[in-house]
């Protein structure tokens, strides 16, 4: 499929043949105690799984869909985010569904406008899970999203095809840190090394962390002494559909 056909793709009125909405999972500072920011999920309108919906998307639909991920979860944070705050709205995006940084922007900077949210609060998160074919592309992507002022991540570092590899091409403002290589942490010395390389790395190139998966004290009281202030996991809060969870701040204070 050329630019043009993906473009015209996009840009047709004709609607996707499912629909979809976002869950909500907050990042939290615990130094502060307070929320960094929340991560739009996709999920159904009727509580179905992100899978369910992922599995419904092929190259027919694919860059429309990941154009309408976008607009739906900034229209939704233009809702139900406090509108003078610096919270932060995460997007997951899809490098091989982004054939033009410069226009494939468009709409979600349209949206922003829109709903009133400022398009610094916006982090492009892209996880290192998808296998890419273009490593350059992906570096043209996040030079044109930062250039924009969108902050960027990698998701799910340390799980996926490229790994040290991506970061040597690029530096985005985060990594997040994968869930497997938290899970247990505190009763294995080996993935505290890990974390402590990475933590290490991160200070060098001048990128923050997140840990994310965080399921219980142990694990937050070990990345805490790593270091880490940042956090997403099931410890806080569970993702909840086109809503901000409350979110379980106790459970910081007793793993410090």
């Amino acid at each position: 499929m050329d630019a043009r056909a993906k473009c015209q793709g996009c840009r047709s009125s004709e609607p996707l043949p499912f629909d979809f909405t976002m869950a909500f999972h907050p990042i939290v500072d615990v130094e502060r105690h307070e929320v960094w920011g929340y991560e739009a999920l996709v999920r159904g309108t009727e509580g179905q799984s992100a899978g369910s919906i992922l599995n419904r998307v092929d190259e027919a639909n694919l860059y429309k869909f990941d154009q309408s991920c976008r607009v739906k979860a900034i229209e939704l944070a233009g809702r139900l985010f406090e509108p003078d705050s610096d919270t932060r709205l995460s997007i997951n995006f899809m490098p091989n569904a982004v054939y033009e940084p410069s226009a494939c922007i468009r709409a979600s900077l349209e949206a922003a406008r829109r709903v009133g949210f400022n398009p610094h609060r916006i982090m492009f998160e892209f996880t290192e899970n998808e296998r890419m074919s273009d490593t350059g592309h992906v570096a043209r992507i996040i030079a044109e999203y930062k250039r924009l002022g969108f902050i960027t991540a990698i998701d799910d570092f340390g799980a996926g095809h490229a790994g040290l590899n991506l970061l040597a091409r690029f530096q985005p403002d985060l990594i997040k840190i994968d869930m497997e290589l938290i899970r247990g942490i505190g009763d294995s010395a080996a993935r505290r090394a890990i974390v402590a390389g990475i933590m290490l790395m991160a200070r060098t190139l001048d990128i923050a962390i997140i840990a994310e998966g965080i399921e219980t004290p142990a694990e937050l009281r070990a990345l805490r002494d790593a270091g880490i202030r940042l956090f997403q996991g099931y410890l806080f809060a569970k993702p909840v559909i086109e809503q901000l969870p409350a979110v379980a701040f106790e459970q910081a204070a007793q793993a410090v």
